[in-house]
């Protein structure tokens, strides 16, 4: 987070400067042009400071949940918790159903992310029929778990050196992968409160298990981590808004907790990750 903050303050400071080249503000202490370069410069020199910063790595003490057995290690962490007045089944079912257009700003942002590319349908560019689980699992995310009504967890490859291909399966969460490659985990976790209500999280993990491949994601993620702690946010909102609701329903389409250990253990690079547009180039 703290390195999101170093990135876009010295972004916030480098225009600021730019400006007071074109009009340097006496009031402001920027007098001429020259210091007002300096200014610009202090900026670019704390937003690269802010991408360069090194990243500490982090380890369960125990394993509480599915997350936590996929990903018991990491470098990068992101989580969100909001109450929801209705019972977790209720929860769950939302979770399962919530669509990308129920989602505040998403449309927006992950346009932002994709660069206004067109994209093939994926969680980056979803449509307005499925639900957003749905259009992940069925594009550069795969299914870990689904233990209704409790946790759901999605896992996909952010980063994977040159010619990496395949078919992305759990056993690339389960089993050490060759250097080059950061994996991202995300849960959705339920549980029930006193008050008859639940409480929903959800979290995201990545792991890069080579120091190039840290260092790269490093400067990634705290350049898209405001984005994405907004989506996630919205997408707790929405999760809550679809569930108390008039009608929503009781019932959960879970599948049960799921591993597959029977496909053959590939991992695909996903389209729209930070590798597959290094490749590209």
């Amino acid at each position: 987070m703290w390195g999101s903050v170093l990135v876009y303050a010295g972004f916030i400071v480098g225009l600021v400067g730019l400006g007071l080249v074109l009009r340097p503000t006496r009031w402001l202490g920027v007098p001429t042009r020259g210091r007002a370069l300096l200014v610009a410069a202090a900026g670019v020199l704390l937003a690269m400071l802010g991408l360069a910063l090194p990243v500490r790595e982090q380890h369960i003490t125990r394993v509480a949940t599915r997350l936590d057995a996929f990903v018991p290690v990491w470098q990068f962490r992101e989580a969100h918790t909001l109450s929801v007045a209705a019972p977790p089944a209720r929860v769950y079912e939302a979770i399962r159903s919530v669509r990308a257009d129920e989602i505040l700003l998403f449309r927006a942002l992950t346009w932002l992310r994709r660069g206004g590319r067109p994209l093939p349908p994926s969680i980056l560019n979803a449509g307005k029929r499925e639900s957003l689980i749905d259009v992940a699992t069925s594009s550069s995310f795969v299914l870990l778990a689904d233990s209704a009504p409790g946790e759901l967890v999605v896992g996909t490859v952010v980063m994977a050196p040159p010619g990496a291909h395949g078919t992305l399966t759990p056993r690339a969460f389960q089993e050490p992968l060759p250097p080059g490659f950061a994996v991202a985990v995300m849960n959705f976790l339920v549980t029930a409160d006193e008050a008859g209500g639940s409480v929903v999280s959800t979290e995201t993990r990545v792991f890069a298990n080579s120091p190039a491949t840290r260092r790269r994601f490093a400067a990634y993620w705290r350049l898209i981590y405001p984005g994405s702690a907004l989506i996630r946010r919205m997408w707790l909102r929405a999760i809550r808004h679809r569930a108390t609701r008039p009608g929503a329903p009781d019932s959960v389409r879970g599948r049960g907790a799921t591993i597959d250990t029977d496909r053959p253990d590939q991992v695909v690079l996903p389209p729209g990750t930070p590798a597959a547009a290094s490749q590209s180039r």
